[in-house]
């Protein structure tokens, strides 16, 4: 084969058909059209799929990914596009990893984002492993994130549609995954394009909803989850002031989060209250005027840089950062502490800032994403 042989759509100096990808199929229409899309452009296509919990479970929850319809459905796109498909069970894994973690961090007062912990602890790790166990070139998945080579390697940066980005569920992807991992759908504009893609490939999933929630919480009721898991969790206390003031009762603390106002019981009041504290130990919900969620100052750890050079070396630095999926970037100073850890000043106070909520580092002016850490209540 010819060194200069011009560089294929994945960027490796060789025809497509001497290229082997793994897709990483949750049965959804995005990994769906990814897979696809390599398919026809005659990339030597392995899906592989992971079934990470029980199937009774999933069936009877629409709306959710990796187990009982959605394998099926990953089957039936690689059948129809030609290519093999594996399904592999990381139940224990996924339990171990994923769940229980999720489990104890509620538990301890924080709000866990269980998609990141998937992503990094199996996903982008045994799957990534896998891929390369079967000599694939590389992994590609339906994630709405880009990856460019820059100077000194490749750089993650957001999607092109904003709307869809999902780089805050993606910090923790390291330099050496990166360089094996693709993003087919990181450049489109819209999620429609994606549907487009799917009938123009004649995909049964065309049509099929987007996965909602947490895959294995149903209905989005996380306490539920935490009971089953850990019986005996909802234990009931106190709801309590910023003094101490006894304000009235809880159910058990895991019913509750951080910046929480609503469903706390305790009306009558001129002022709004809102949850400005879990109190694990002693049991209580502690609760307060607004203003007491504002946080200017964020300890992070187990920090993953994915800027160039040495995170301890970049120094304080101006960035923006964010602290919950749901908000965009926002400007803040970054102070390295050590090699793991950070402090974040948000130059604009942020209310609702949570223990167990990632915080995501990007560039300024620019779409890169700088990496990012687990925000923790300090010392």
């Amino acid at each position: 084969m010819s060194l200069d042989h011009p560089l294929n759509s994945l960027g490796f100096a060789k025809p497509p058909s001497e290229t082997r990808v793994v897709v990483a199929m949750s049965g959804g229409v995005d990994s769906s059209v990814v897979a696809a899309q390599l398919a026809e452009e005659g990339y030597d296509v392995v899906g592989v799929t992971l079934q990470l919990y029980d199937h009774g479970a999933a069936l009877a929850k629409k709306g959710a990914c990796c187990a009982g319809r959605d394998i099926h459905d990953a089957r039936r796109v690689a059948e129809q596009m030609g290519f093999p498909h594996y399904v592999l069970d990381y139940e224990n894994i996924f339990q171990e990893a994923v769940i229980d973690e999720f489990a104890d961090s509620y538990l301890a007062g924080a709000t866990p984002v269980p998609c990141i912990r998937c992503n990094e602890r199996v996903k982008f790790k045994d799957l990534l492993q896998t891929a390369r166990d079967l000599d694939a070139d590389c992994m590609a998945t339906g994630h709405y994130i880009q990856r460019f080579d820059g100077e000194i390697g490749p750089e993650l940066h957001c999607a092109a549609d904003a709307n869809r980005d999902q780089s805050y569920f993606l910090f923790s992807t390291t330099p050496e995954q990166l360089s094996y991992l693709r993003f087919p759908l990181g450049h489109l504009k819209s999620k429609a394009e994606t549907r487009a893609l799917a009938a123009k490939y004649g995909l049964p999933v065309a049509d099929k909803p987007d996965s909602q929630d947490i895959c294995f919480v149903p209905n989005g009721n996380y306490a539920s989850v935490i009971e089953k898991l850990r019986p005996g969790a909802a234990e009931p206390g106190e709801i309590v002031d910023q003094d101490g003031n006894v304000l009235g009762e809880h159910r058990g603390v895991i019913h509750y989060t951080i910046g929480q106002r609503r469903g706390l019981g305790i009306g009558g009041l001129a002022d709004p209250l809102y949850v400005v504290k879990l109190d694990v130990d002693n049991k209580r919900v502690v609760v307060g005027p607004k203003e007491l969620l504002a946080t200017r100052t964020v300890p992070i750890r187990e920090v993953n840089w994915l800027g160039n050079g040495d995170f301890m070396d970049s120094g304080e630095r101006e960035i923006s950062v964010k602290v919950r999926s749901t908000r965009p970037p926002a400007p803040a100073i970054l102070r390295p502490i050590s090699a793991t850890e950070a402090e974040v000043e948000l130059l604009t106070p942020e209310e609702g800032v949570s223990p167990g909520q990632a915080c995501v580092f990007y560039e300024n002016d620019s779409s890169r994403i700088l990496g990012g850490g687990w925000i923790w209540k300090g010392r």
